[in-house]
């Protein structure tokens, strides 16, 4: 448990590691788990085009979202298709608490540069996150096939995560970043402690 906390906080920065104790559920949803973690492709495929669109003027961001645009939606295919291959079907969309809360935490008004920032540090932490999920998953189950299946998506995510850092410290100061950065670590780290007292699943 130490060195894993360790890794987490050295490699992503996250404050707490998430509960090994929920990969032994895993097996138990697995089309719950897919069906989320389609949907969070999903949705980071969107939110690319969104900030490609909002932020138009950055050449630099729309270069580098552009591809990543399509490997979102290129995941999302690929868990759609485990899905039937599995003979599991797509569920609803839930409501997701965890990226909710988290989009609560941004600063609406005051300067662009603050919201942009805020927009950006987001996703890193939600990449971030999915990243240590995914780890787990690669590690923790049972089915090898599945354990390089979120492999491949754990690698990714890492990748996503340190773009969103980057792309920060080209548009703004590496001072202002980081600042912020350790303010969303630490709300984050109570949301996580916050919902793993309530019991909510997160993505």
């Amino acid at each position: 448990m130490q060195e894993d906390s360790i890794d987490v906080k050295n490699i992503l920065g996250l404050q707490l590691p998430s509960d090994p104790r929920w990969v032994d559920l895993a097996p138990l949803s697995l089309e719950d788990i897919l069906t989320d973690h389609a949907y969070c492709e999903q949705k980071a495929a969107t939110t690319c085009i969104s900030l490609i669109q909002r932020y138009s003027q950055y050449e630099k961001l729309v270069t580098e979202l552009a591809p990543i645009v399509t490997e979102e939606w290129g995941h999302f295919r690929a868990v759609l298709n485990e899905l039937q291959k599995r003979g599991l079907k797509l569920g609803k969309q839930r409501k997701d608490i965890y990226v909710n809360e988290l989009l609560l935490f941004q600063k609406k008004g005051g300067h662009v540069d603050d919201r942009f920032l805020d927009e950006l540090l987001t996703m890193a932490l939600i990449e971030a996150r999915s990243c240590e999920r995914f780890k787990r998953l690669s590690e923790g189950l049972n089915d090898e096939y599945l354990r390089k299946f979120y492999r491949m998506f754990m690698e990714s995510e890492a990748g996503h995560y340190t773009l969103f850092i980057t792309l920060c410290e080209h548009y703004l100061p590496k001072k202002k970043v980081r600042d912020r950065w350790k303010e969303w670590l630490e709300f984050e780290k109570d949301l996580m402690n916050r919902m793993e007292i309530r019991g909510d699943r997160i993505h």
